[in-house]
């Protein structure tokens, strides 16, 4: 199949996947909506999670459907490399990720677990705030090249929207990797 046929088909793929996932699988599968009221409180819905990985995916098709074609078809040593430095990146952000909130409670409150203080600001945040910042920007500046203070500030923003988004309005969310410690 030619480049651009595929691009077609896998982005066609995508959007039906993610209309299904959406208006079939979710409302038969979940029995909240994105946001619920309980008990006097917002509380993150049964949905949530699948709908945004539902966008993700429509996204995606949509961008397979007009990206810039190449006539290269196959995979060069440079896409190899691209990809394994991602993972590389991602791999040492998630470790970064998990354990920076642990190694500053025993560096400052040495007489306390991390566990208990999990949920309890500003130790929630260090984590979650050091390796995602790490990850968007060594992704950006490995990208573009070089470091940049354009590249630190998008990286800061995302951070801050991310926990604005999902941390402050829910009592009863736990941002990674919160839950799992």
């Amino acid at each position: 199949m030619h480049k651009h046929a595929t691009n077609l088909v896998l982005g066609l793929a995508c959007i039906v996947f993610a209309l299904l996932v959406a208006f079939a699988w979710i409302p038969l599968d979940t029995d909240t909506w994105l946001v619920e009221r309980s008990r006097g409180k917002y509380v993150v819905g049964d949905s949530l999670a699948p709908t945004l990985a539902a966008v993700f995916i429509l996204l995606a098709g949509l961008m397979l459907l007009i990206e810039r074609r190449s006539e290269e078809t196959r995979p060069s040593l440079e896409n190899l490399k691209f990809i394994a430095a991602m993972i590389a990146l991602g791999a040492a952000s998630i470790l970064v990720m998990r354990w920076a909130g642990p190694a500053a409670v025993g560096l400052f409150q040495g007489d306390q677990e991390y566990r208990l203080l999990r949920d309890t600001a500003p130790w929630k945040y260090i984590g979650f705030a050091l390796g995602g910042g790490l990850m968007v920007f060594s992704m950006i500046a490995f990208v573009e090249g070089k470091p940049s203070l354009r590249a630190g500030l998008i990286a800061l923003l995302a951070v801050a929207g991310i926990i604005m988004l999902y941390d402050l309005p829910f009592d009863d969310v736990l941002l990674p990797p919160n839950g799992d410690v």
